[in-house]
């Protein structure tokens, strides 16, 4: 059968490289065809754009590059047509996606969902379009499950890839992954800025500010697989900060705290039992745009599906060096720092196991059959 997949950005990448693999296993003659990145890739298939040619982040930069992203919509919907799948698969990224959704719909595609839109977290009314649009969603956060119940969706909740993706993953050794990056035998303060260059400026500006103040401790950046190393180095200004490019799993794996900018980064380091201080800053127009139209109590995944405060968020004012350095020596040692681990193990719980995209990858094939 013929697949059509369309993920955006590297967690869209990620979850979709590991369906890729599902979908191959239950299909051995599948035809893939995807917009995603390099993971997607080296499953097999053919990419046909990357996701960096469409990291338009907030709603000040969507608005300035209009123009790129109707004909990109334009080029994706000529596309699907020519190659003529059995089903066009979704992975989250709304903006994009729910636009090309409508039009298969309409067009007689057979249309997927797998992780779905926040809509959970705003603009709801979206949900009447998902109804109309989506055959089948597959959700990965126990809540959204229950979110949809109340508007008379049936949705199938199939636990959380990124358990997967950790724990199939390749056991790093401390010692050699310190002496390949050159890092010295500090504990390590892990820092995850994000992925997009507008982000990562604002982020890693404040982060840094605390080197002086922690000089026990090793300062050392995620570097993204959508940057480059120049970008980062003017950032790394004294010996006690270091870089490592493309290996955030292997760094949170031998750290001892991280401070992470919100998003799937901060589930990532929870699942690696890793303590953090979640920070997030934007352009303050689109703040207080997204202010206005989301409805959440929190902003992290790992606050969101537990529904309590179980790691600290700093957003805009807040995420300041004076909170950050408060916050961050709170979770180094002591109370804050073992109650942090105890949530953590009751998450993993909660996201239910492992075999997410082996179950959606079987549920999107026995629909096709049948």
């Amino acid at each position: 059968m013929k697949y059509y997949i369309i993920a955006g950005e590297a967690s869209g990448d990620l979850h979709g490289s590991n369906l890729i693999k599902a979908l191959l296993k239950k299909d051995v003659n599948a035809d893939l065809r995807f917009w995603g990145g390099d993971l997607m890739q080296a499953e097999g298939g053919t990419l046909v754009k990357h996701y960096k040619e469409r990291a338009f982040m907030g709603f000040v930069e969507v608005i300035t590059n209009l123009n790129k992203i109707f004909k990109l919509i334009s080029f994706c919907k000529k596309d699907i047509k020519i190659f003529n799948p059995d089903v066009v698969i979704f992975i989250d990224n709304s903006g994009f996606n729910l636009r090309i959704a409508k039009w298969a719909k309409q067009e007689h595609f057979k249309t997927h969902y797998y992780i779905s839109p926040q809509v959970w977290a705003s603009r709801a009314r979206r949900v009447k379009a998902i109804k109309r649009d989506i055959d089948a969603m597959y959700v990965i956060l126990p809540f959204v499950e229950d979110f949809y119940k109340k508007y008379d969706y049936k949705v199938t909740f199939v636990g959380h890839p990124l358990i997967d993706a950790i724990s199939n993953r390749t056991q790093v050794d401390e010692f050699e992954f310190r002496a390949t990056h050159e890092l010295n035998d500090k504990p390590i303060i892990a820092l995850l800025p994000g992925s997009r260059k507008q982000e990562i400026k604002k982020m890693l500006s404040v982060m840094l500010s605390l080197v002086d103040d922690f000089p026990n401790y090793q300062f050392v950046i995620a570097g993204a697989p959508s940057q480059d190393y120049e970008f980062y180095k003017p950032f790394i200004k004294t010996s006690n900060i270091s870089f490592v490019s493309n290996k955030t799993y292997d760094l949170l794996s031998v750290s001892t705290a991280a401070l992470v900018t919100s998003g799937t980064a901060t589930l990532e380091t929870a699942l690696f039992k890793v303590p953090q201080v979640v920070c997030y800053k934007s352009n303050a127009i689109s703040y207080h745009i997204a202010k206005r139209i989301i409805t959440l109590k929190f902003i992290s995944l790992v606050n969101l599906i537990m529904n309590k405060e179980v790691v600290t968020e700093l957003i805009q004012n807040d995420f300041n060096p004076n909170r950050l350095k408060k916050e961050l020596s709170k979770i180094l040692e002591g109370y804050e720092r073992a109650k942090l681990f105890l949530d953590y193990y009751d998450l993993e719980k909660a996201l239910g196991g492992k075999g997410a995209s082996e179950k959606t990858a079987g549920l999107i094939f026995n629909a096709l059959k049948s």
